[in-house]
């Protein structure tokens, strides 16, 4: 594994909305994958991930992954 100089921390929610109404919507694929892609055309290479599972208001959870990227500074 390769040392990064420069490390970015991003955090990607389930909607709230699909979690009120369904209960559980899962994580958005597509918005996940569209914020890889724009960070990869910025040189970010994806580093570590977490998903996490939090209380959403008084019974409902919700998801989150939480994304390390890194790349070296030119």
């Amino acid at each position: 594994m390769s040392n990064f100089n420069e490390y970015k921390v991003l955090h990607v929610v389930e909607g709230g909305c699909g979690t009120l109404l369904l209960g559980s919507s899962g994580l958005p694929l597509k918005r996940l994958e569209a914020t890889l892609n724009d960070e990869a055309q910025n040189g970010w290479q994806l580093v570590f991930q977490v998903i996490e599972s939090k209380r959403f208001l008084l019974f409902w959870s919700r998801e989150a992954v939480i994304l390390t990227l890194g790349r070296n500074r030119a």
